[in-house]
């Protein structure tokens, strides 16, 4: 998902600028009585059973209606990488979810609840915020799934399934993997109505950080004021720093950006997570240049895995995937390849694989740093969920290479 307080999916209009963040905003909003299919005692009675609900807020009605633009759920689908690795993970999982009970958390236009119906589920929750539900419910009556999908227009906070689910489907990742806060709704479902045992799609999430070069970038926006159309115009440097860099950036790089292996900042199993967890993250880091180059910046990306669940004996409601730190690296690690990549389905946005519309997320410096090969770049990081708006993300990072060290604050809104 991906949402830009403006064009929906934080990807302003395409506006041409680089710091595009998405306003994925899909879940949470109004509520359609015809489609809860729970009666209005049913729903009061469970309403005093359970803790009350987290409050809408008027970011949360901005963020829900600006997943109902149709472009923004238009580029997600055309993402073949996220698409079509959703669409893998639901068959490579089918004997899981044939003639099972499935929610979809944030449905958007209802493919992946399709998928799902396409894949023999039982019933599919079409759960989601955003006006958007009305044309989902729409394209499964198109298809003759009606009888199997059901679209519930409304927070997963506030809706009412009268039934455990064996699945949890949702593509809750943002920038940055947490930019949008969706992880929360994810979690909601799965303590309100996931079976004991039960499968959540995607499994597992990682969020990596790494220090990159990226000469050409710097040169387009910073270099250019010193010789324009052969006028001096180096006065402009400073503001160009400041409107370029300023707020995280948005785009694609390559893996020969990147100076060194990439660190974890945070593993999340989306068995066990608490929404707790998701309100501050720090981590420390130790990075060794493995080349002379100029430091431009820090970039953020993710990938998230398809495992199936194994039953915890620590929690007896909530199952938790059991996994060593081999193959899921734990916060604070450097991760140099992925481990059997053959056994778990991957969806990546490392700067070396295919490019999605999530791309990668930059942190740049007004300055670059010339680092030598095998200096140290080290500091720590500290993301945490904005006062103001709890989908925007604060971002205060301390590095420090070559006997000198920096400060960098910047917002994700």
């Amino acid at each position: 998902m991906y949402s830009n307080m403006g064009y929906s999916n934080g990807h302003h209009q395409q506006q041409e600028r680089v710091t595009t963040h998405r306003d994925r905003v899909r879940r949470g909003g109004r509520r359609s009585r015809e489609s809860l299919r729970v009666s209005e005692h049913q729903q009061q009675q469970k309403q005093t059973e359970r803790k009350p609900t987290t409050p809408c807020t008027d970011f949360d009605v901005a963020y829900f209606h600006s997943y109902a633009h149709v472009g923004i759920h238009e580029e997600m689908i055309k993402d073949r990488v996220r698409t079509d690795t959703y669409r893998a993970a639901i068959m490579q999982h089918q004997s899981s979810i044939e003639g099972k009970v499935v929610v979809d958390v944030g449905c958007g236009t209802g493919i992946l609840s399709i998928f799902c119906a396409q894949a023999g589920a039982k019933r599919v929750y079409a759960v989601d915020a955003s006006d958007i539900a009305v044309q989902a419910s729409e394209v499964v009556k198109a298809n003759n799934l009606s009888d199997k999908v059901i679209v519930l227009h409304g927070r997963v906070e506030d809706v009412e399934i009268d039934e455990e689910v064996d699945v949890i489907i949702s593509e809750w990742m943002g920038y940055m993997l947490l930019y949008e806060s969706m992880l929360g709704s994810v979690i909601t479902a799965r303590d309100r109505w996931l079976k004991r045992g039960g499968l959540i799609l995607p499994s597992t999430a990682t969020l990596y950080l790494a220090p990159v070069t990226h000469p050409d970038r710097y040169g387009e926006c910073i270099d250019f004021w010193r010789n324009v159309y052969g006028i001096d115009m180096s006065a402009m440097m400073s503001l160009a720093k400041q409107c370029a860099f300023e707020e995280p950036c948005v785009e694609t790089i390559m893996g020969e950006n990147v100076l060194t292996w990439p660190h974890v900042v945070k593993h999340v199993d989306c068995y066990s997570i608490q929404i707790e967890e998701l309100e501050s993250i720090t981590t420390s880091f130790n990075f060794k240049s493995m080349m002379r180059a100029p430091l431009h910046g820090f970039a953020f990306w993710f990938d998230v895995e398809f495992s199936g669940p194994a039953i915890s004996t620590i929690n007896n409601h909530v199952p938790s995937v059991i996994a060593s730190s081999k193959n899921h690296p734990m916060d604070g690690f450097q991760k140099k390849k992925r481990a059997n990549p053959n056994e778990t389905l991957v969806l990546s946005t490392a700067p070396e694989d295919p490019p999605t519309h999530w791309q990668q997320t930059l942190i740049y410096f007004y300055d670059p740093i010339e680092v030598e090969q095998d200096q140290q770049i080290e500091g720590s990081v500290i993301l945490s969920q904005s006062k103001e708006n709890a989908r925007f993300m604060n971002i205060h990072l301390e590095y420090a290479s070559g006997g000198r060290s920096f400060v960098k604050e910047s917002v994700m809104r």
